[in-house]
């Protein structure tokens, strides 16, 4: 009996750390603009990001249509480059901004706008707030 509870306990071990598995891996595709670059992530990426929130996490859709939960800013995209926007976000250039808009089109031309202007560390949510909804991850109410 002793040896059978031994077995079961080594078993139910095995289980439970097979299933607590890695965190996804970010990789992002890296998008070369004038004056830069800034990183493309995927919702996944993104979701795994956000466990560790260690970035400002910025909404630029114009007109607004919702956010992803802990959503820190919401600066329209085309006027991000403006000096009473641009105080909103950390004044580190290598300080790490995730963008996102809602299909990925006004968060990208904002991103390659904070690469000219010198920021380092510039996230892209590809897809944006569809390709979010369609993982899966919900959206706070507009």
């Amino acid at each position: 009996m002793k040896r059978y509870f031994v077995l079961l306990l080594f078993v139910l071990t095995l289980a439970l750390a097979a299933c607590q598995g890695q965190p996804a891996e970010i990789n992002g595709q890296q998008v070369s603009v004038d004056g830069g670059s800034y990183t493309n992530v995927d919702a996944d990426e993104l979701n795994t990001m956000l466990q560790d929130e260690d970035f400002v996490f910025v909404n630029v859709h114009i007109p607004f249509q919702g956010d992803i939960a802990d959503t820190d800013l919401s600066i329209p995209y085309d006027q991000i480059t403006e000096p009473g926007n641009l105080a909103q976000l950390p004044a580190e250039k290598n300080a790490k901004i995730v963008l996102y808009c809602r299909s990925g089109r006004m968060s990208a031309i904002a991103a390659e706008s904070l690469a000219k202007l010198g920021y380092t560390n510039i996230w892209n949510l590809e897809g944006g707030m569809v390709e979010w909804e369609q993982a899966g991850y919900p959206l706070e109410a507009k």
